[in-house]
């Protein structure tokens, strides 16, 4: 309670407004409520009335307009869908205090665009969360804009931190960021499929299948974590000279496994710049 306390006061002069309370937009909100900010200081917008009564009863946080919420606010998070950005911005834009934190959680959504469409000196960060952020493990990514300062950054980060693990990098590398942890989760469920259905073809019920495969990819995945290790030693730990796992892994190497997911994130990083450099 006494950290929660102190946290609380270390926001106590920032309020955040969170514009739009879609899914990444309510888990960030979730997230900024247990890492210790007060549902007092924080303000959501959405377009759906329902979807805006449905927040406030469940998180007993302040609920308006997008302008009525960026008057308030020292940081403003957008996580509307790109196509709806500019007119937000424009909606939003003459109601910022000034020096108000603009973070978009949009994709594809520069910060050259923001910063077009906001006043002229208004500070923007983009970030690149992945959908783990709504248990609390997600993998996010910070870039700052022309005018976002270093207390900028860390508040972005900070913001993000609630939800998982945060590094900041140059905007230029934020297409391989989705790439590989932005559209990660969805590589990784599309394994899990395969392999649970490897399972019910060889015989085991679904259920059971399933079971298998998740805890032996959480399993895996803290070994990595945990150990630090190269995943090249941890393989090798489990594949014994002409055993199960060579087997395996012959007939992956066999159908170029390895070379599919680097064409794969090769051509989600394209898409990826393509999409911010507005060719859809």
């Amino acid at each position: 309670m006494a950290e929660t306390t102190e946290r609380q006061g270390e926001f106590a002069d920032r309020r955040v407004a969170v514009i739009g309370a879609g899914v990444m937009g309510e888990a960030l909100l979730s997230g900024l409520l247990r890492s210790g900010r007060s549902a007092s200081q924080i303000v959501v917008a959405d377009r759906s009335p329902e979807r805006l009564m449905t927040i406030a009863e469940k998180y007993s946080v302040a609920v308006g307009s997008g302008p009525e919420a960026a008057a308030d606010a020292t940081t403003v998070v957008i996580a509307v869908k790109p196509q709806d950005m500019a007119g937000l911005l424009r909606e939003i834009g003459q109601h910022l205090k000034p020096g108000a934190l603009v973070v978009s959680i949009a994709a594809g959504i520069t910060t050259a665009f923001l910063e077009e469409h906001l006043p002229e000196g208004t500070p923007v960060a983009r970030v690149m969360p992945n959908t783990p952020a709504l248990v609390d493990e997600g993998m996010t990514a910070v870039s700052a804009g022309v005018h976002c300062e270093t207390h900028h950054l860390w508040e972005a980060q900070d913001l993000m931190r609630g939800c998982g693990k945060v590094v900041s990098l140059s905007e230029d590398q934020l297409d391989a960021v989705t790439a590989i942890s932005g559209s990660g989760p969805a590589y990784i469920f599309y394994v899990v499929e395969a392999m649970i259905e490897a399972g019910v073809l060889l015989g085991l019920p679904r259920g059971t299948s399933t079971e298998l495969v998740v805890q032996t990819l959480y399993g895996a995945a803290t070994m990595l974590k945990e150990t630090g290790e190269h995943p090249t030693v941890l393989r090798e730990q489990v594949s014994s000279p002409g055993g199960t796992t060579m087997a395996a892994l012959r007939e992956l190497d066999d159908h170029k496994v390895r070379a599919a997911f680097l064409t794969a994130m090769e051509a989600a990083a394209k898409r990826s710049h393509d999409l911010a450099s507005g060719h859809v």
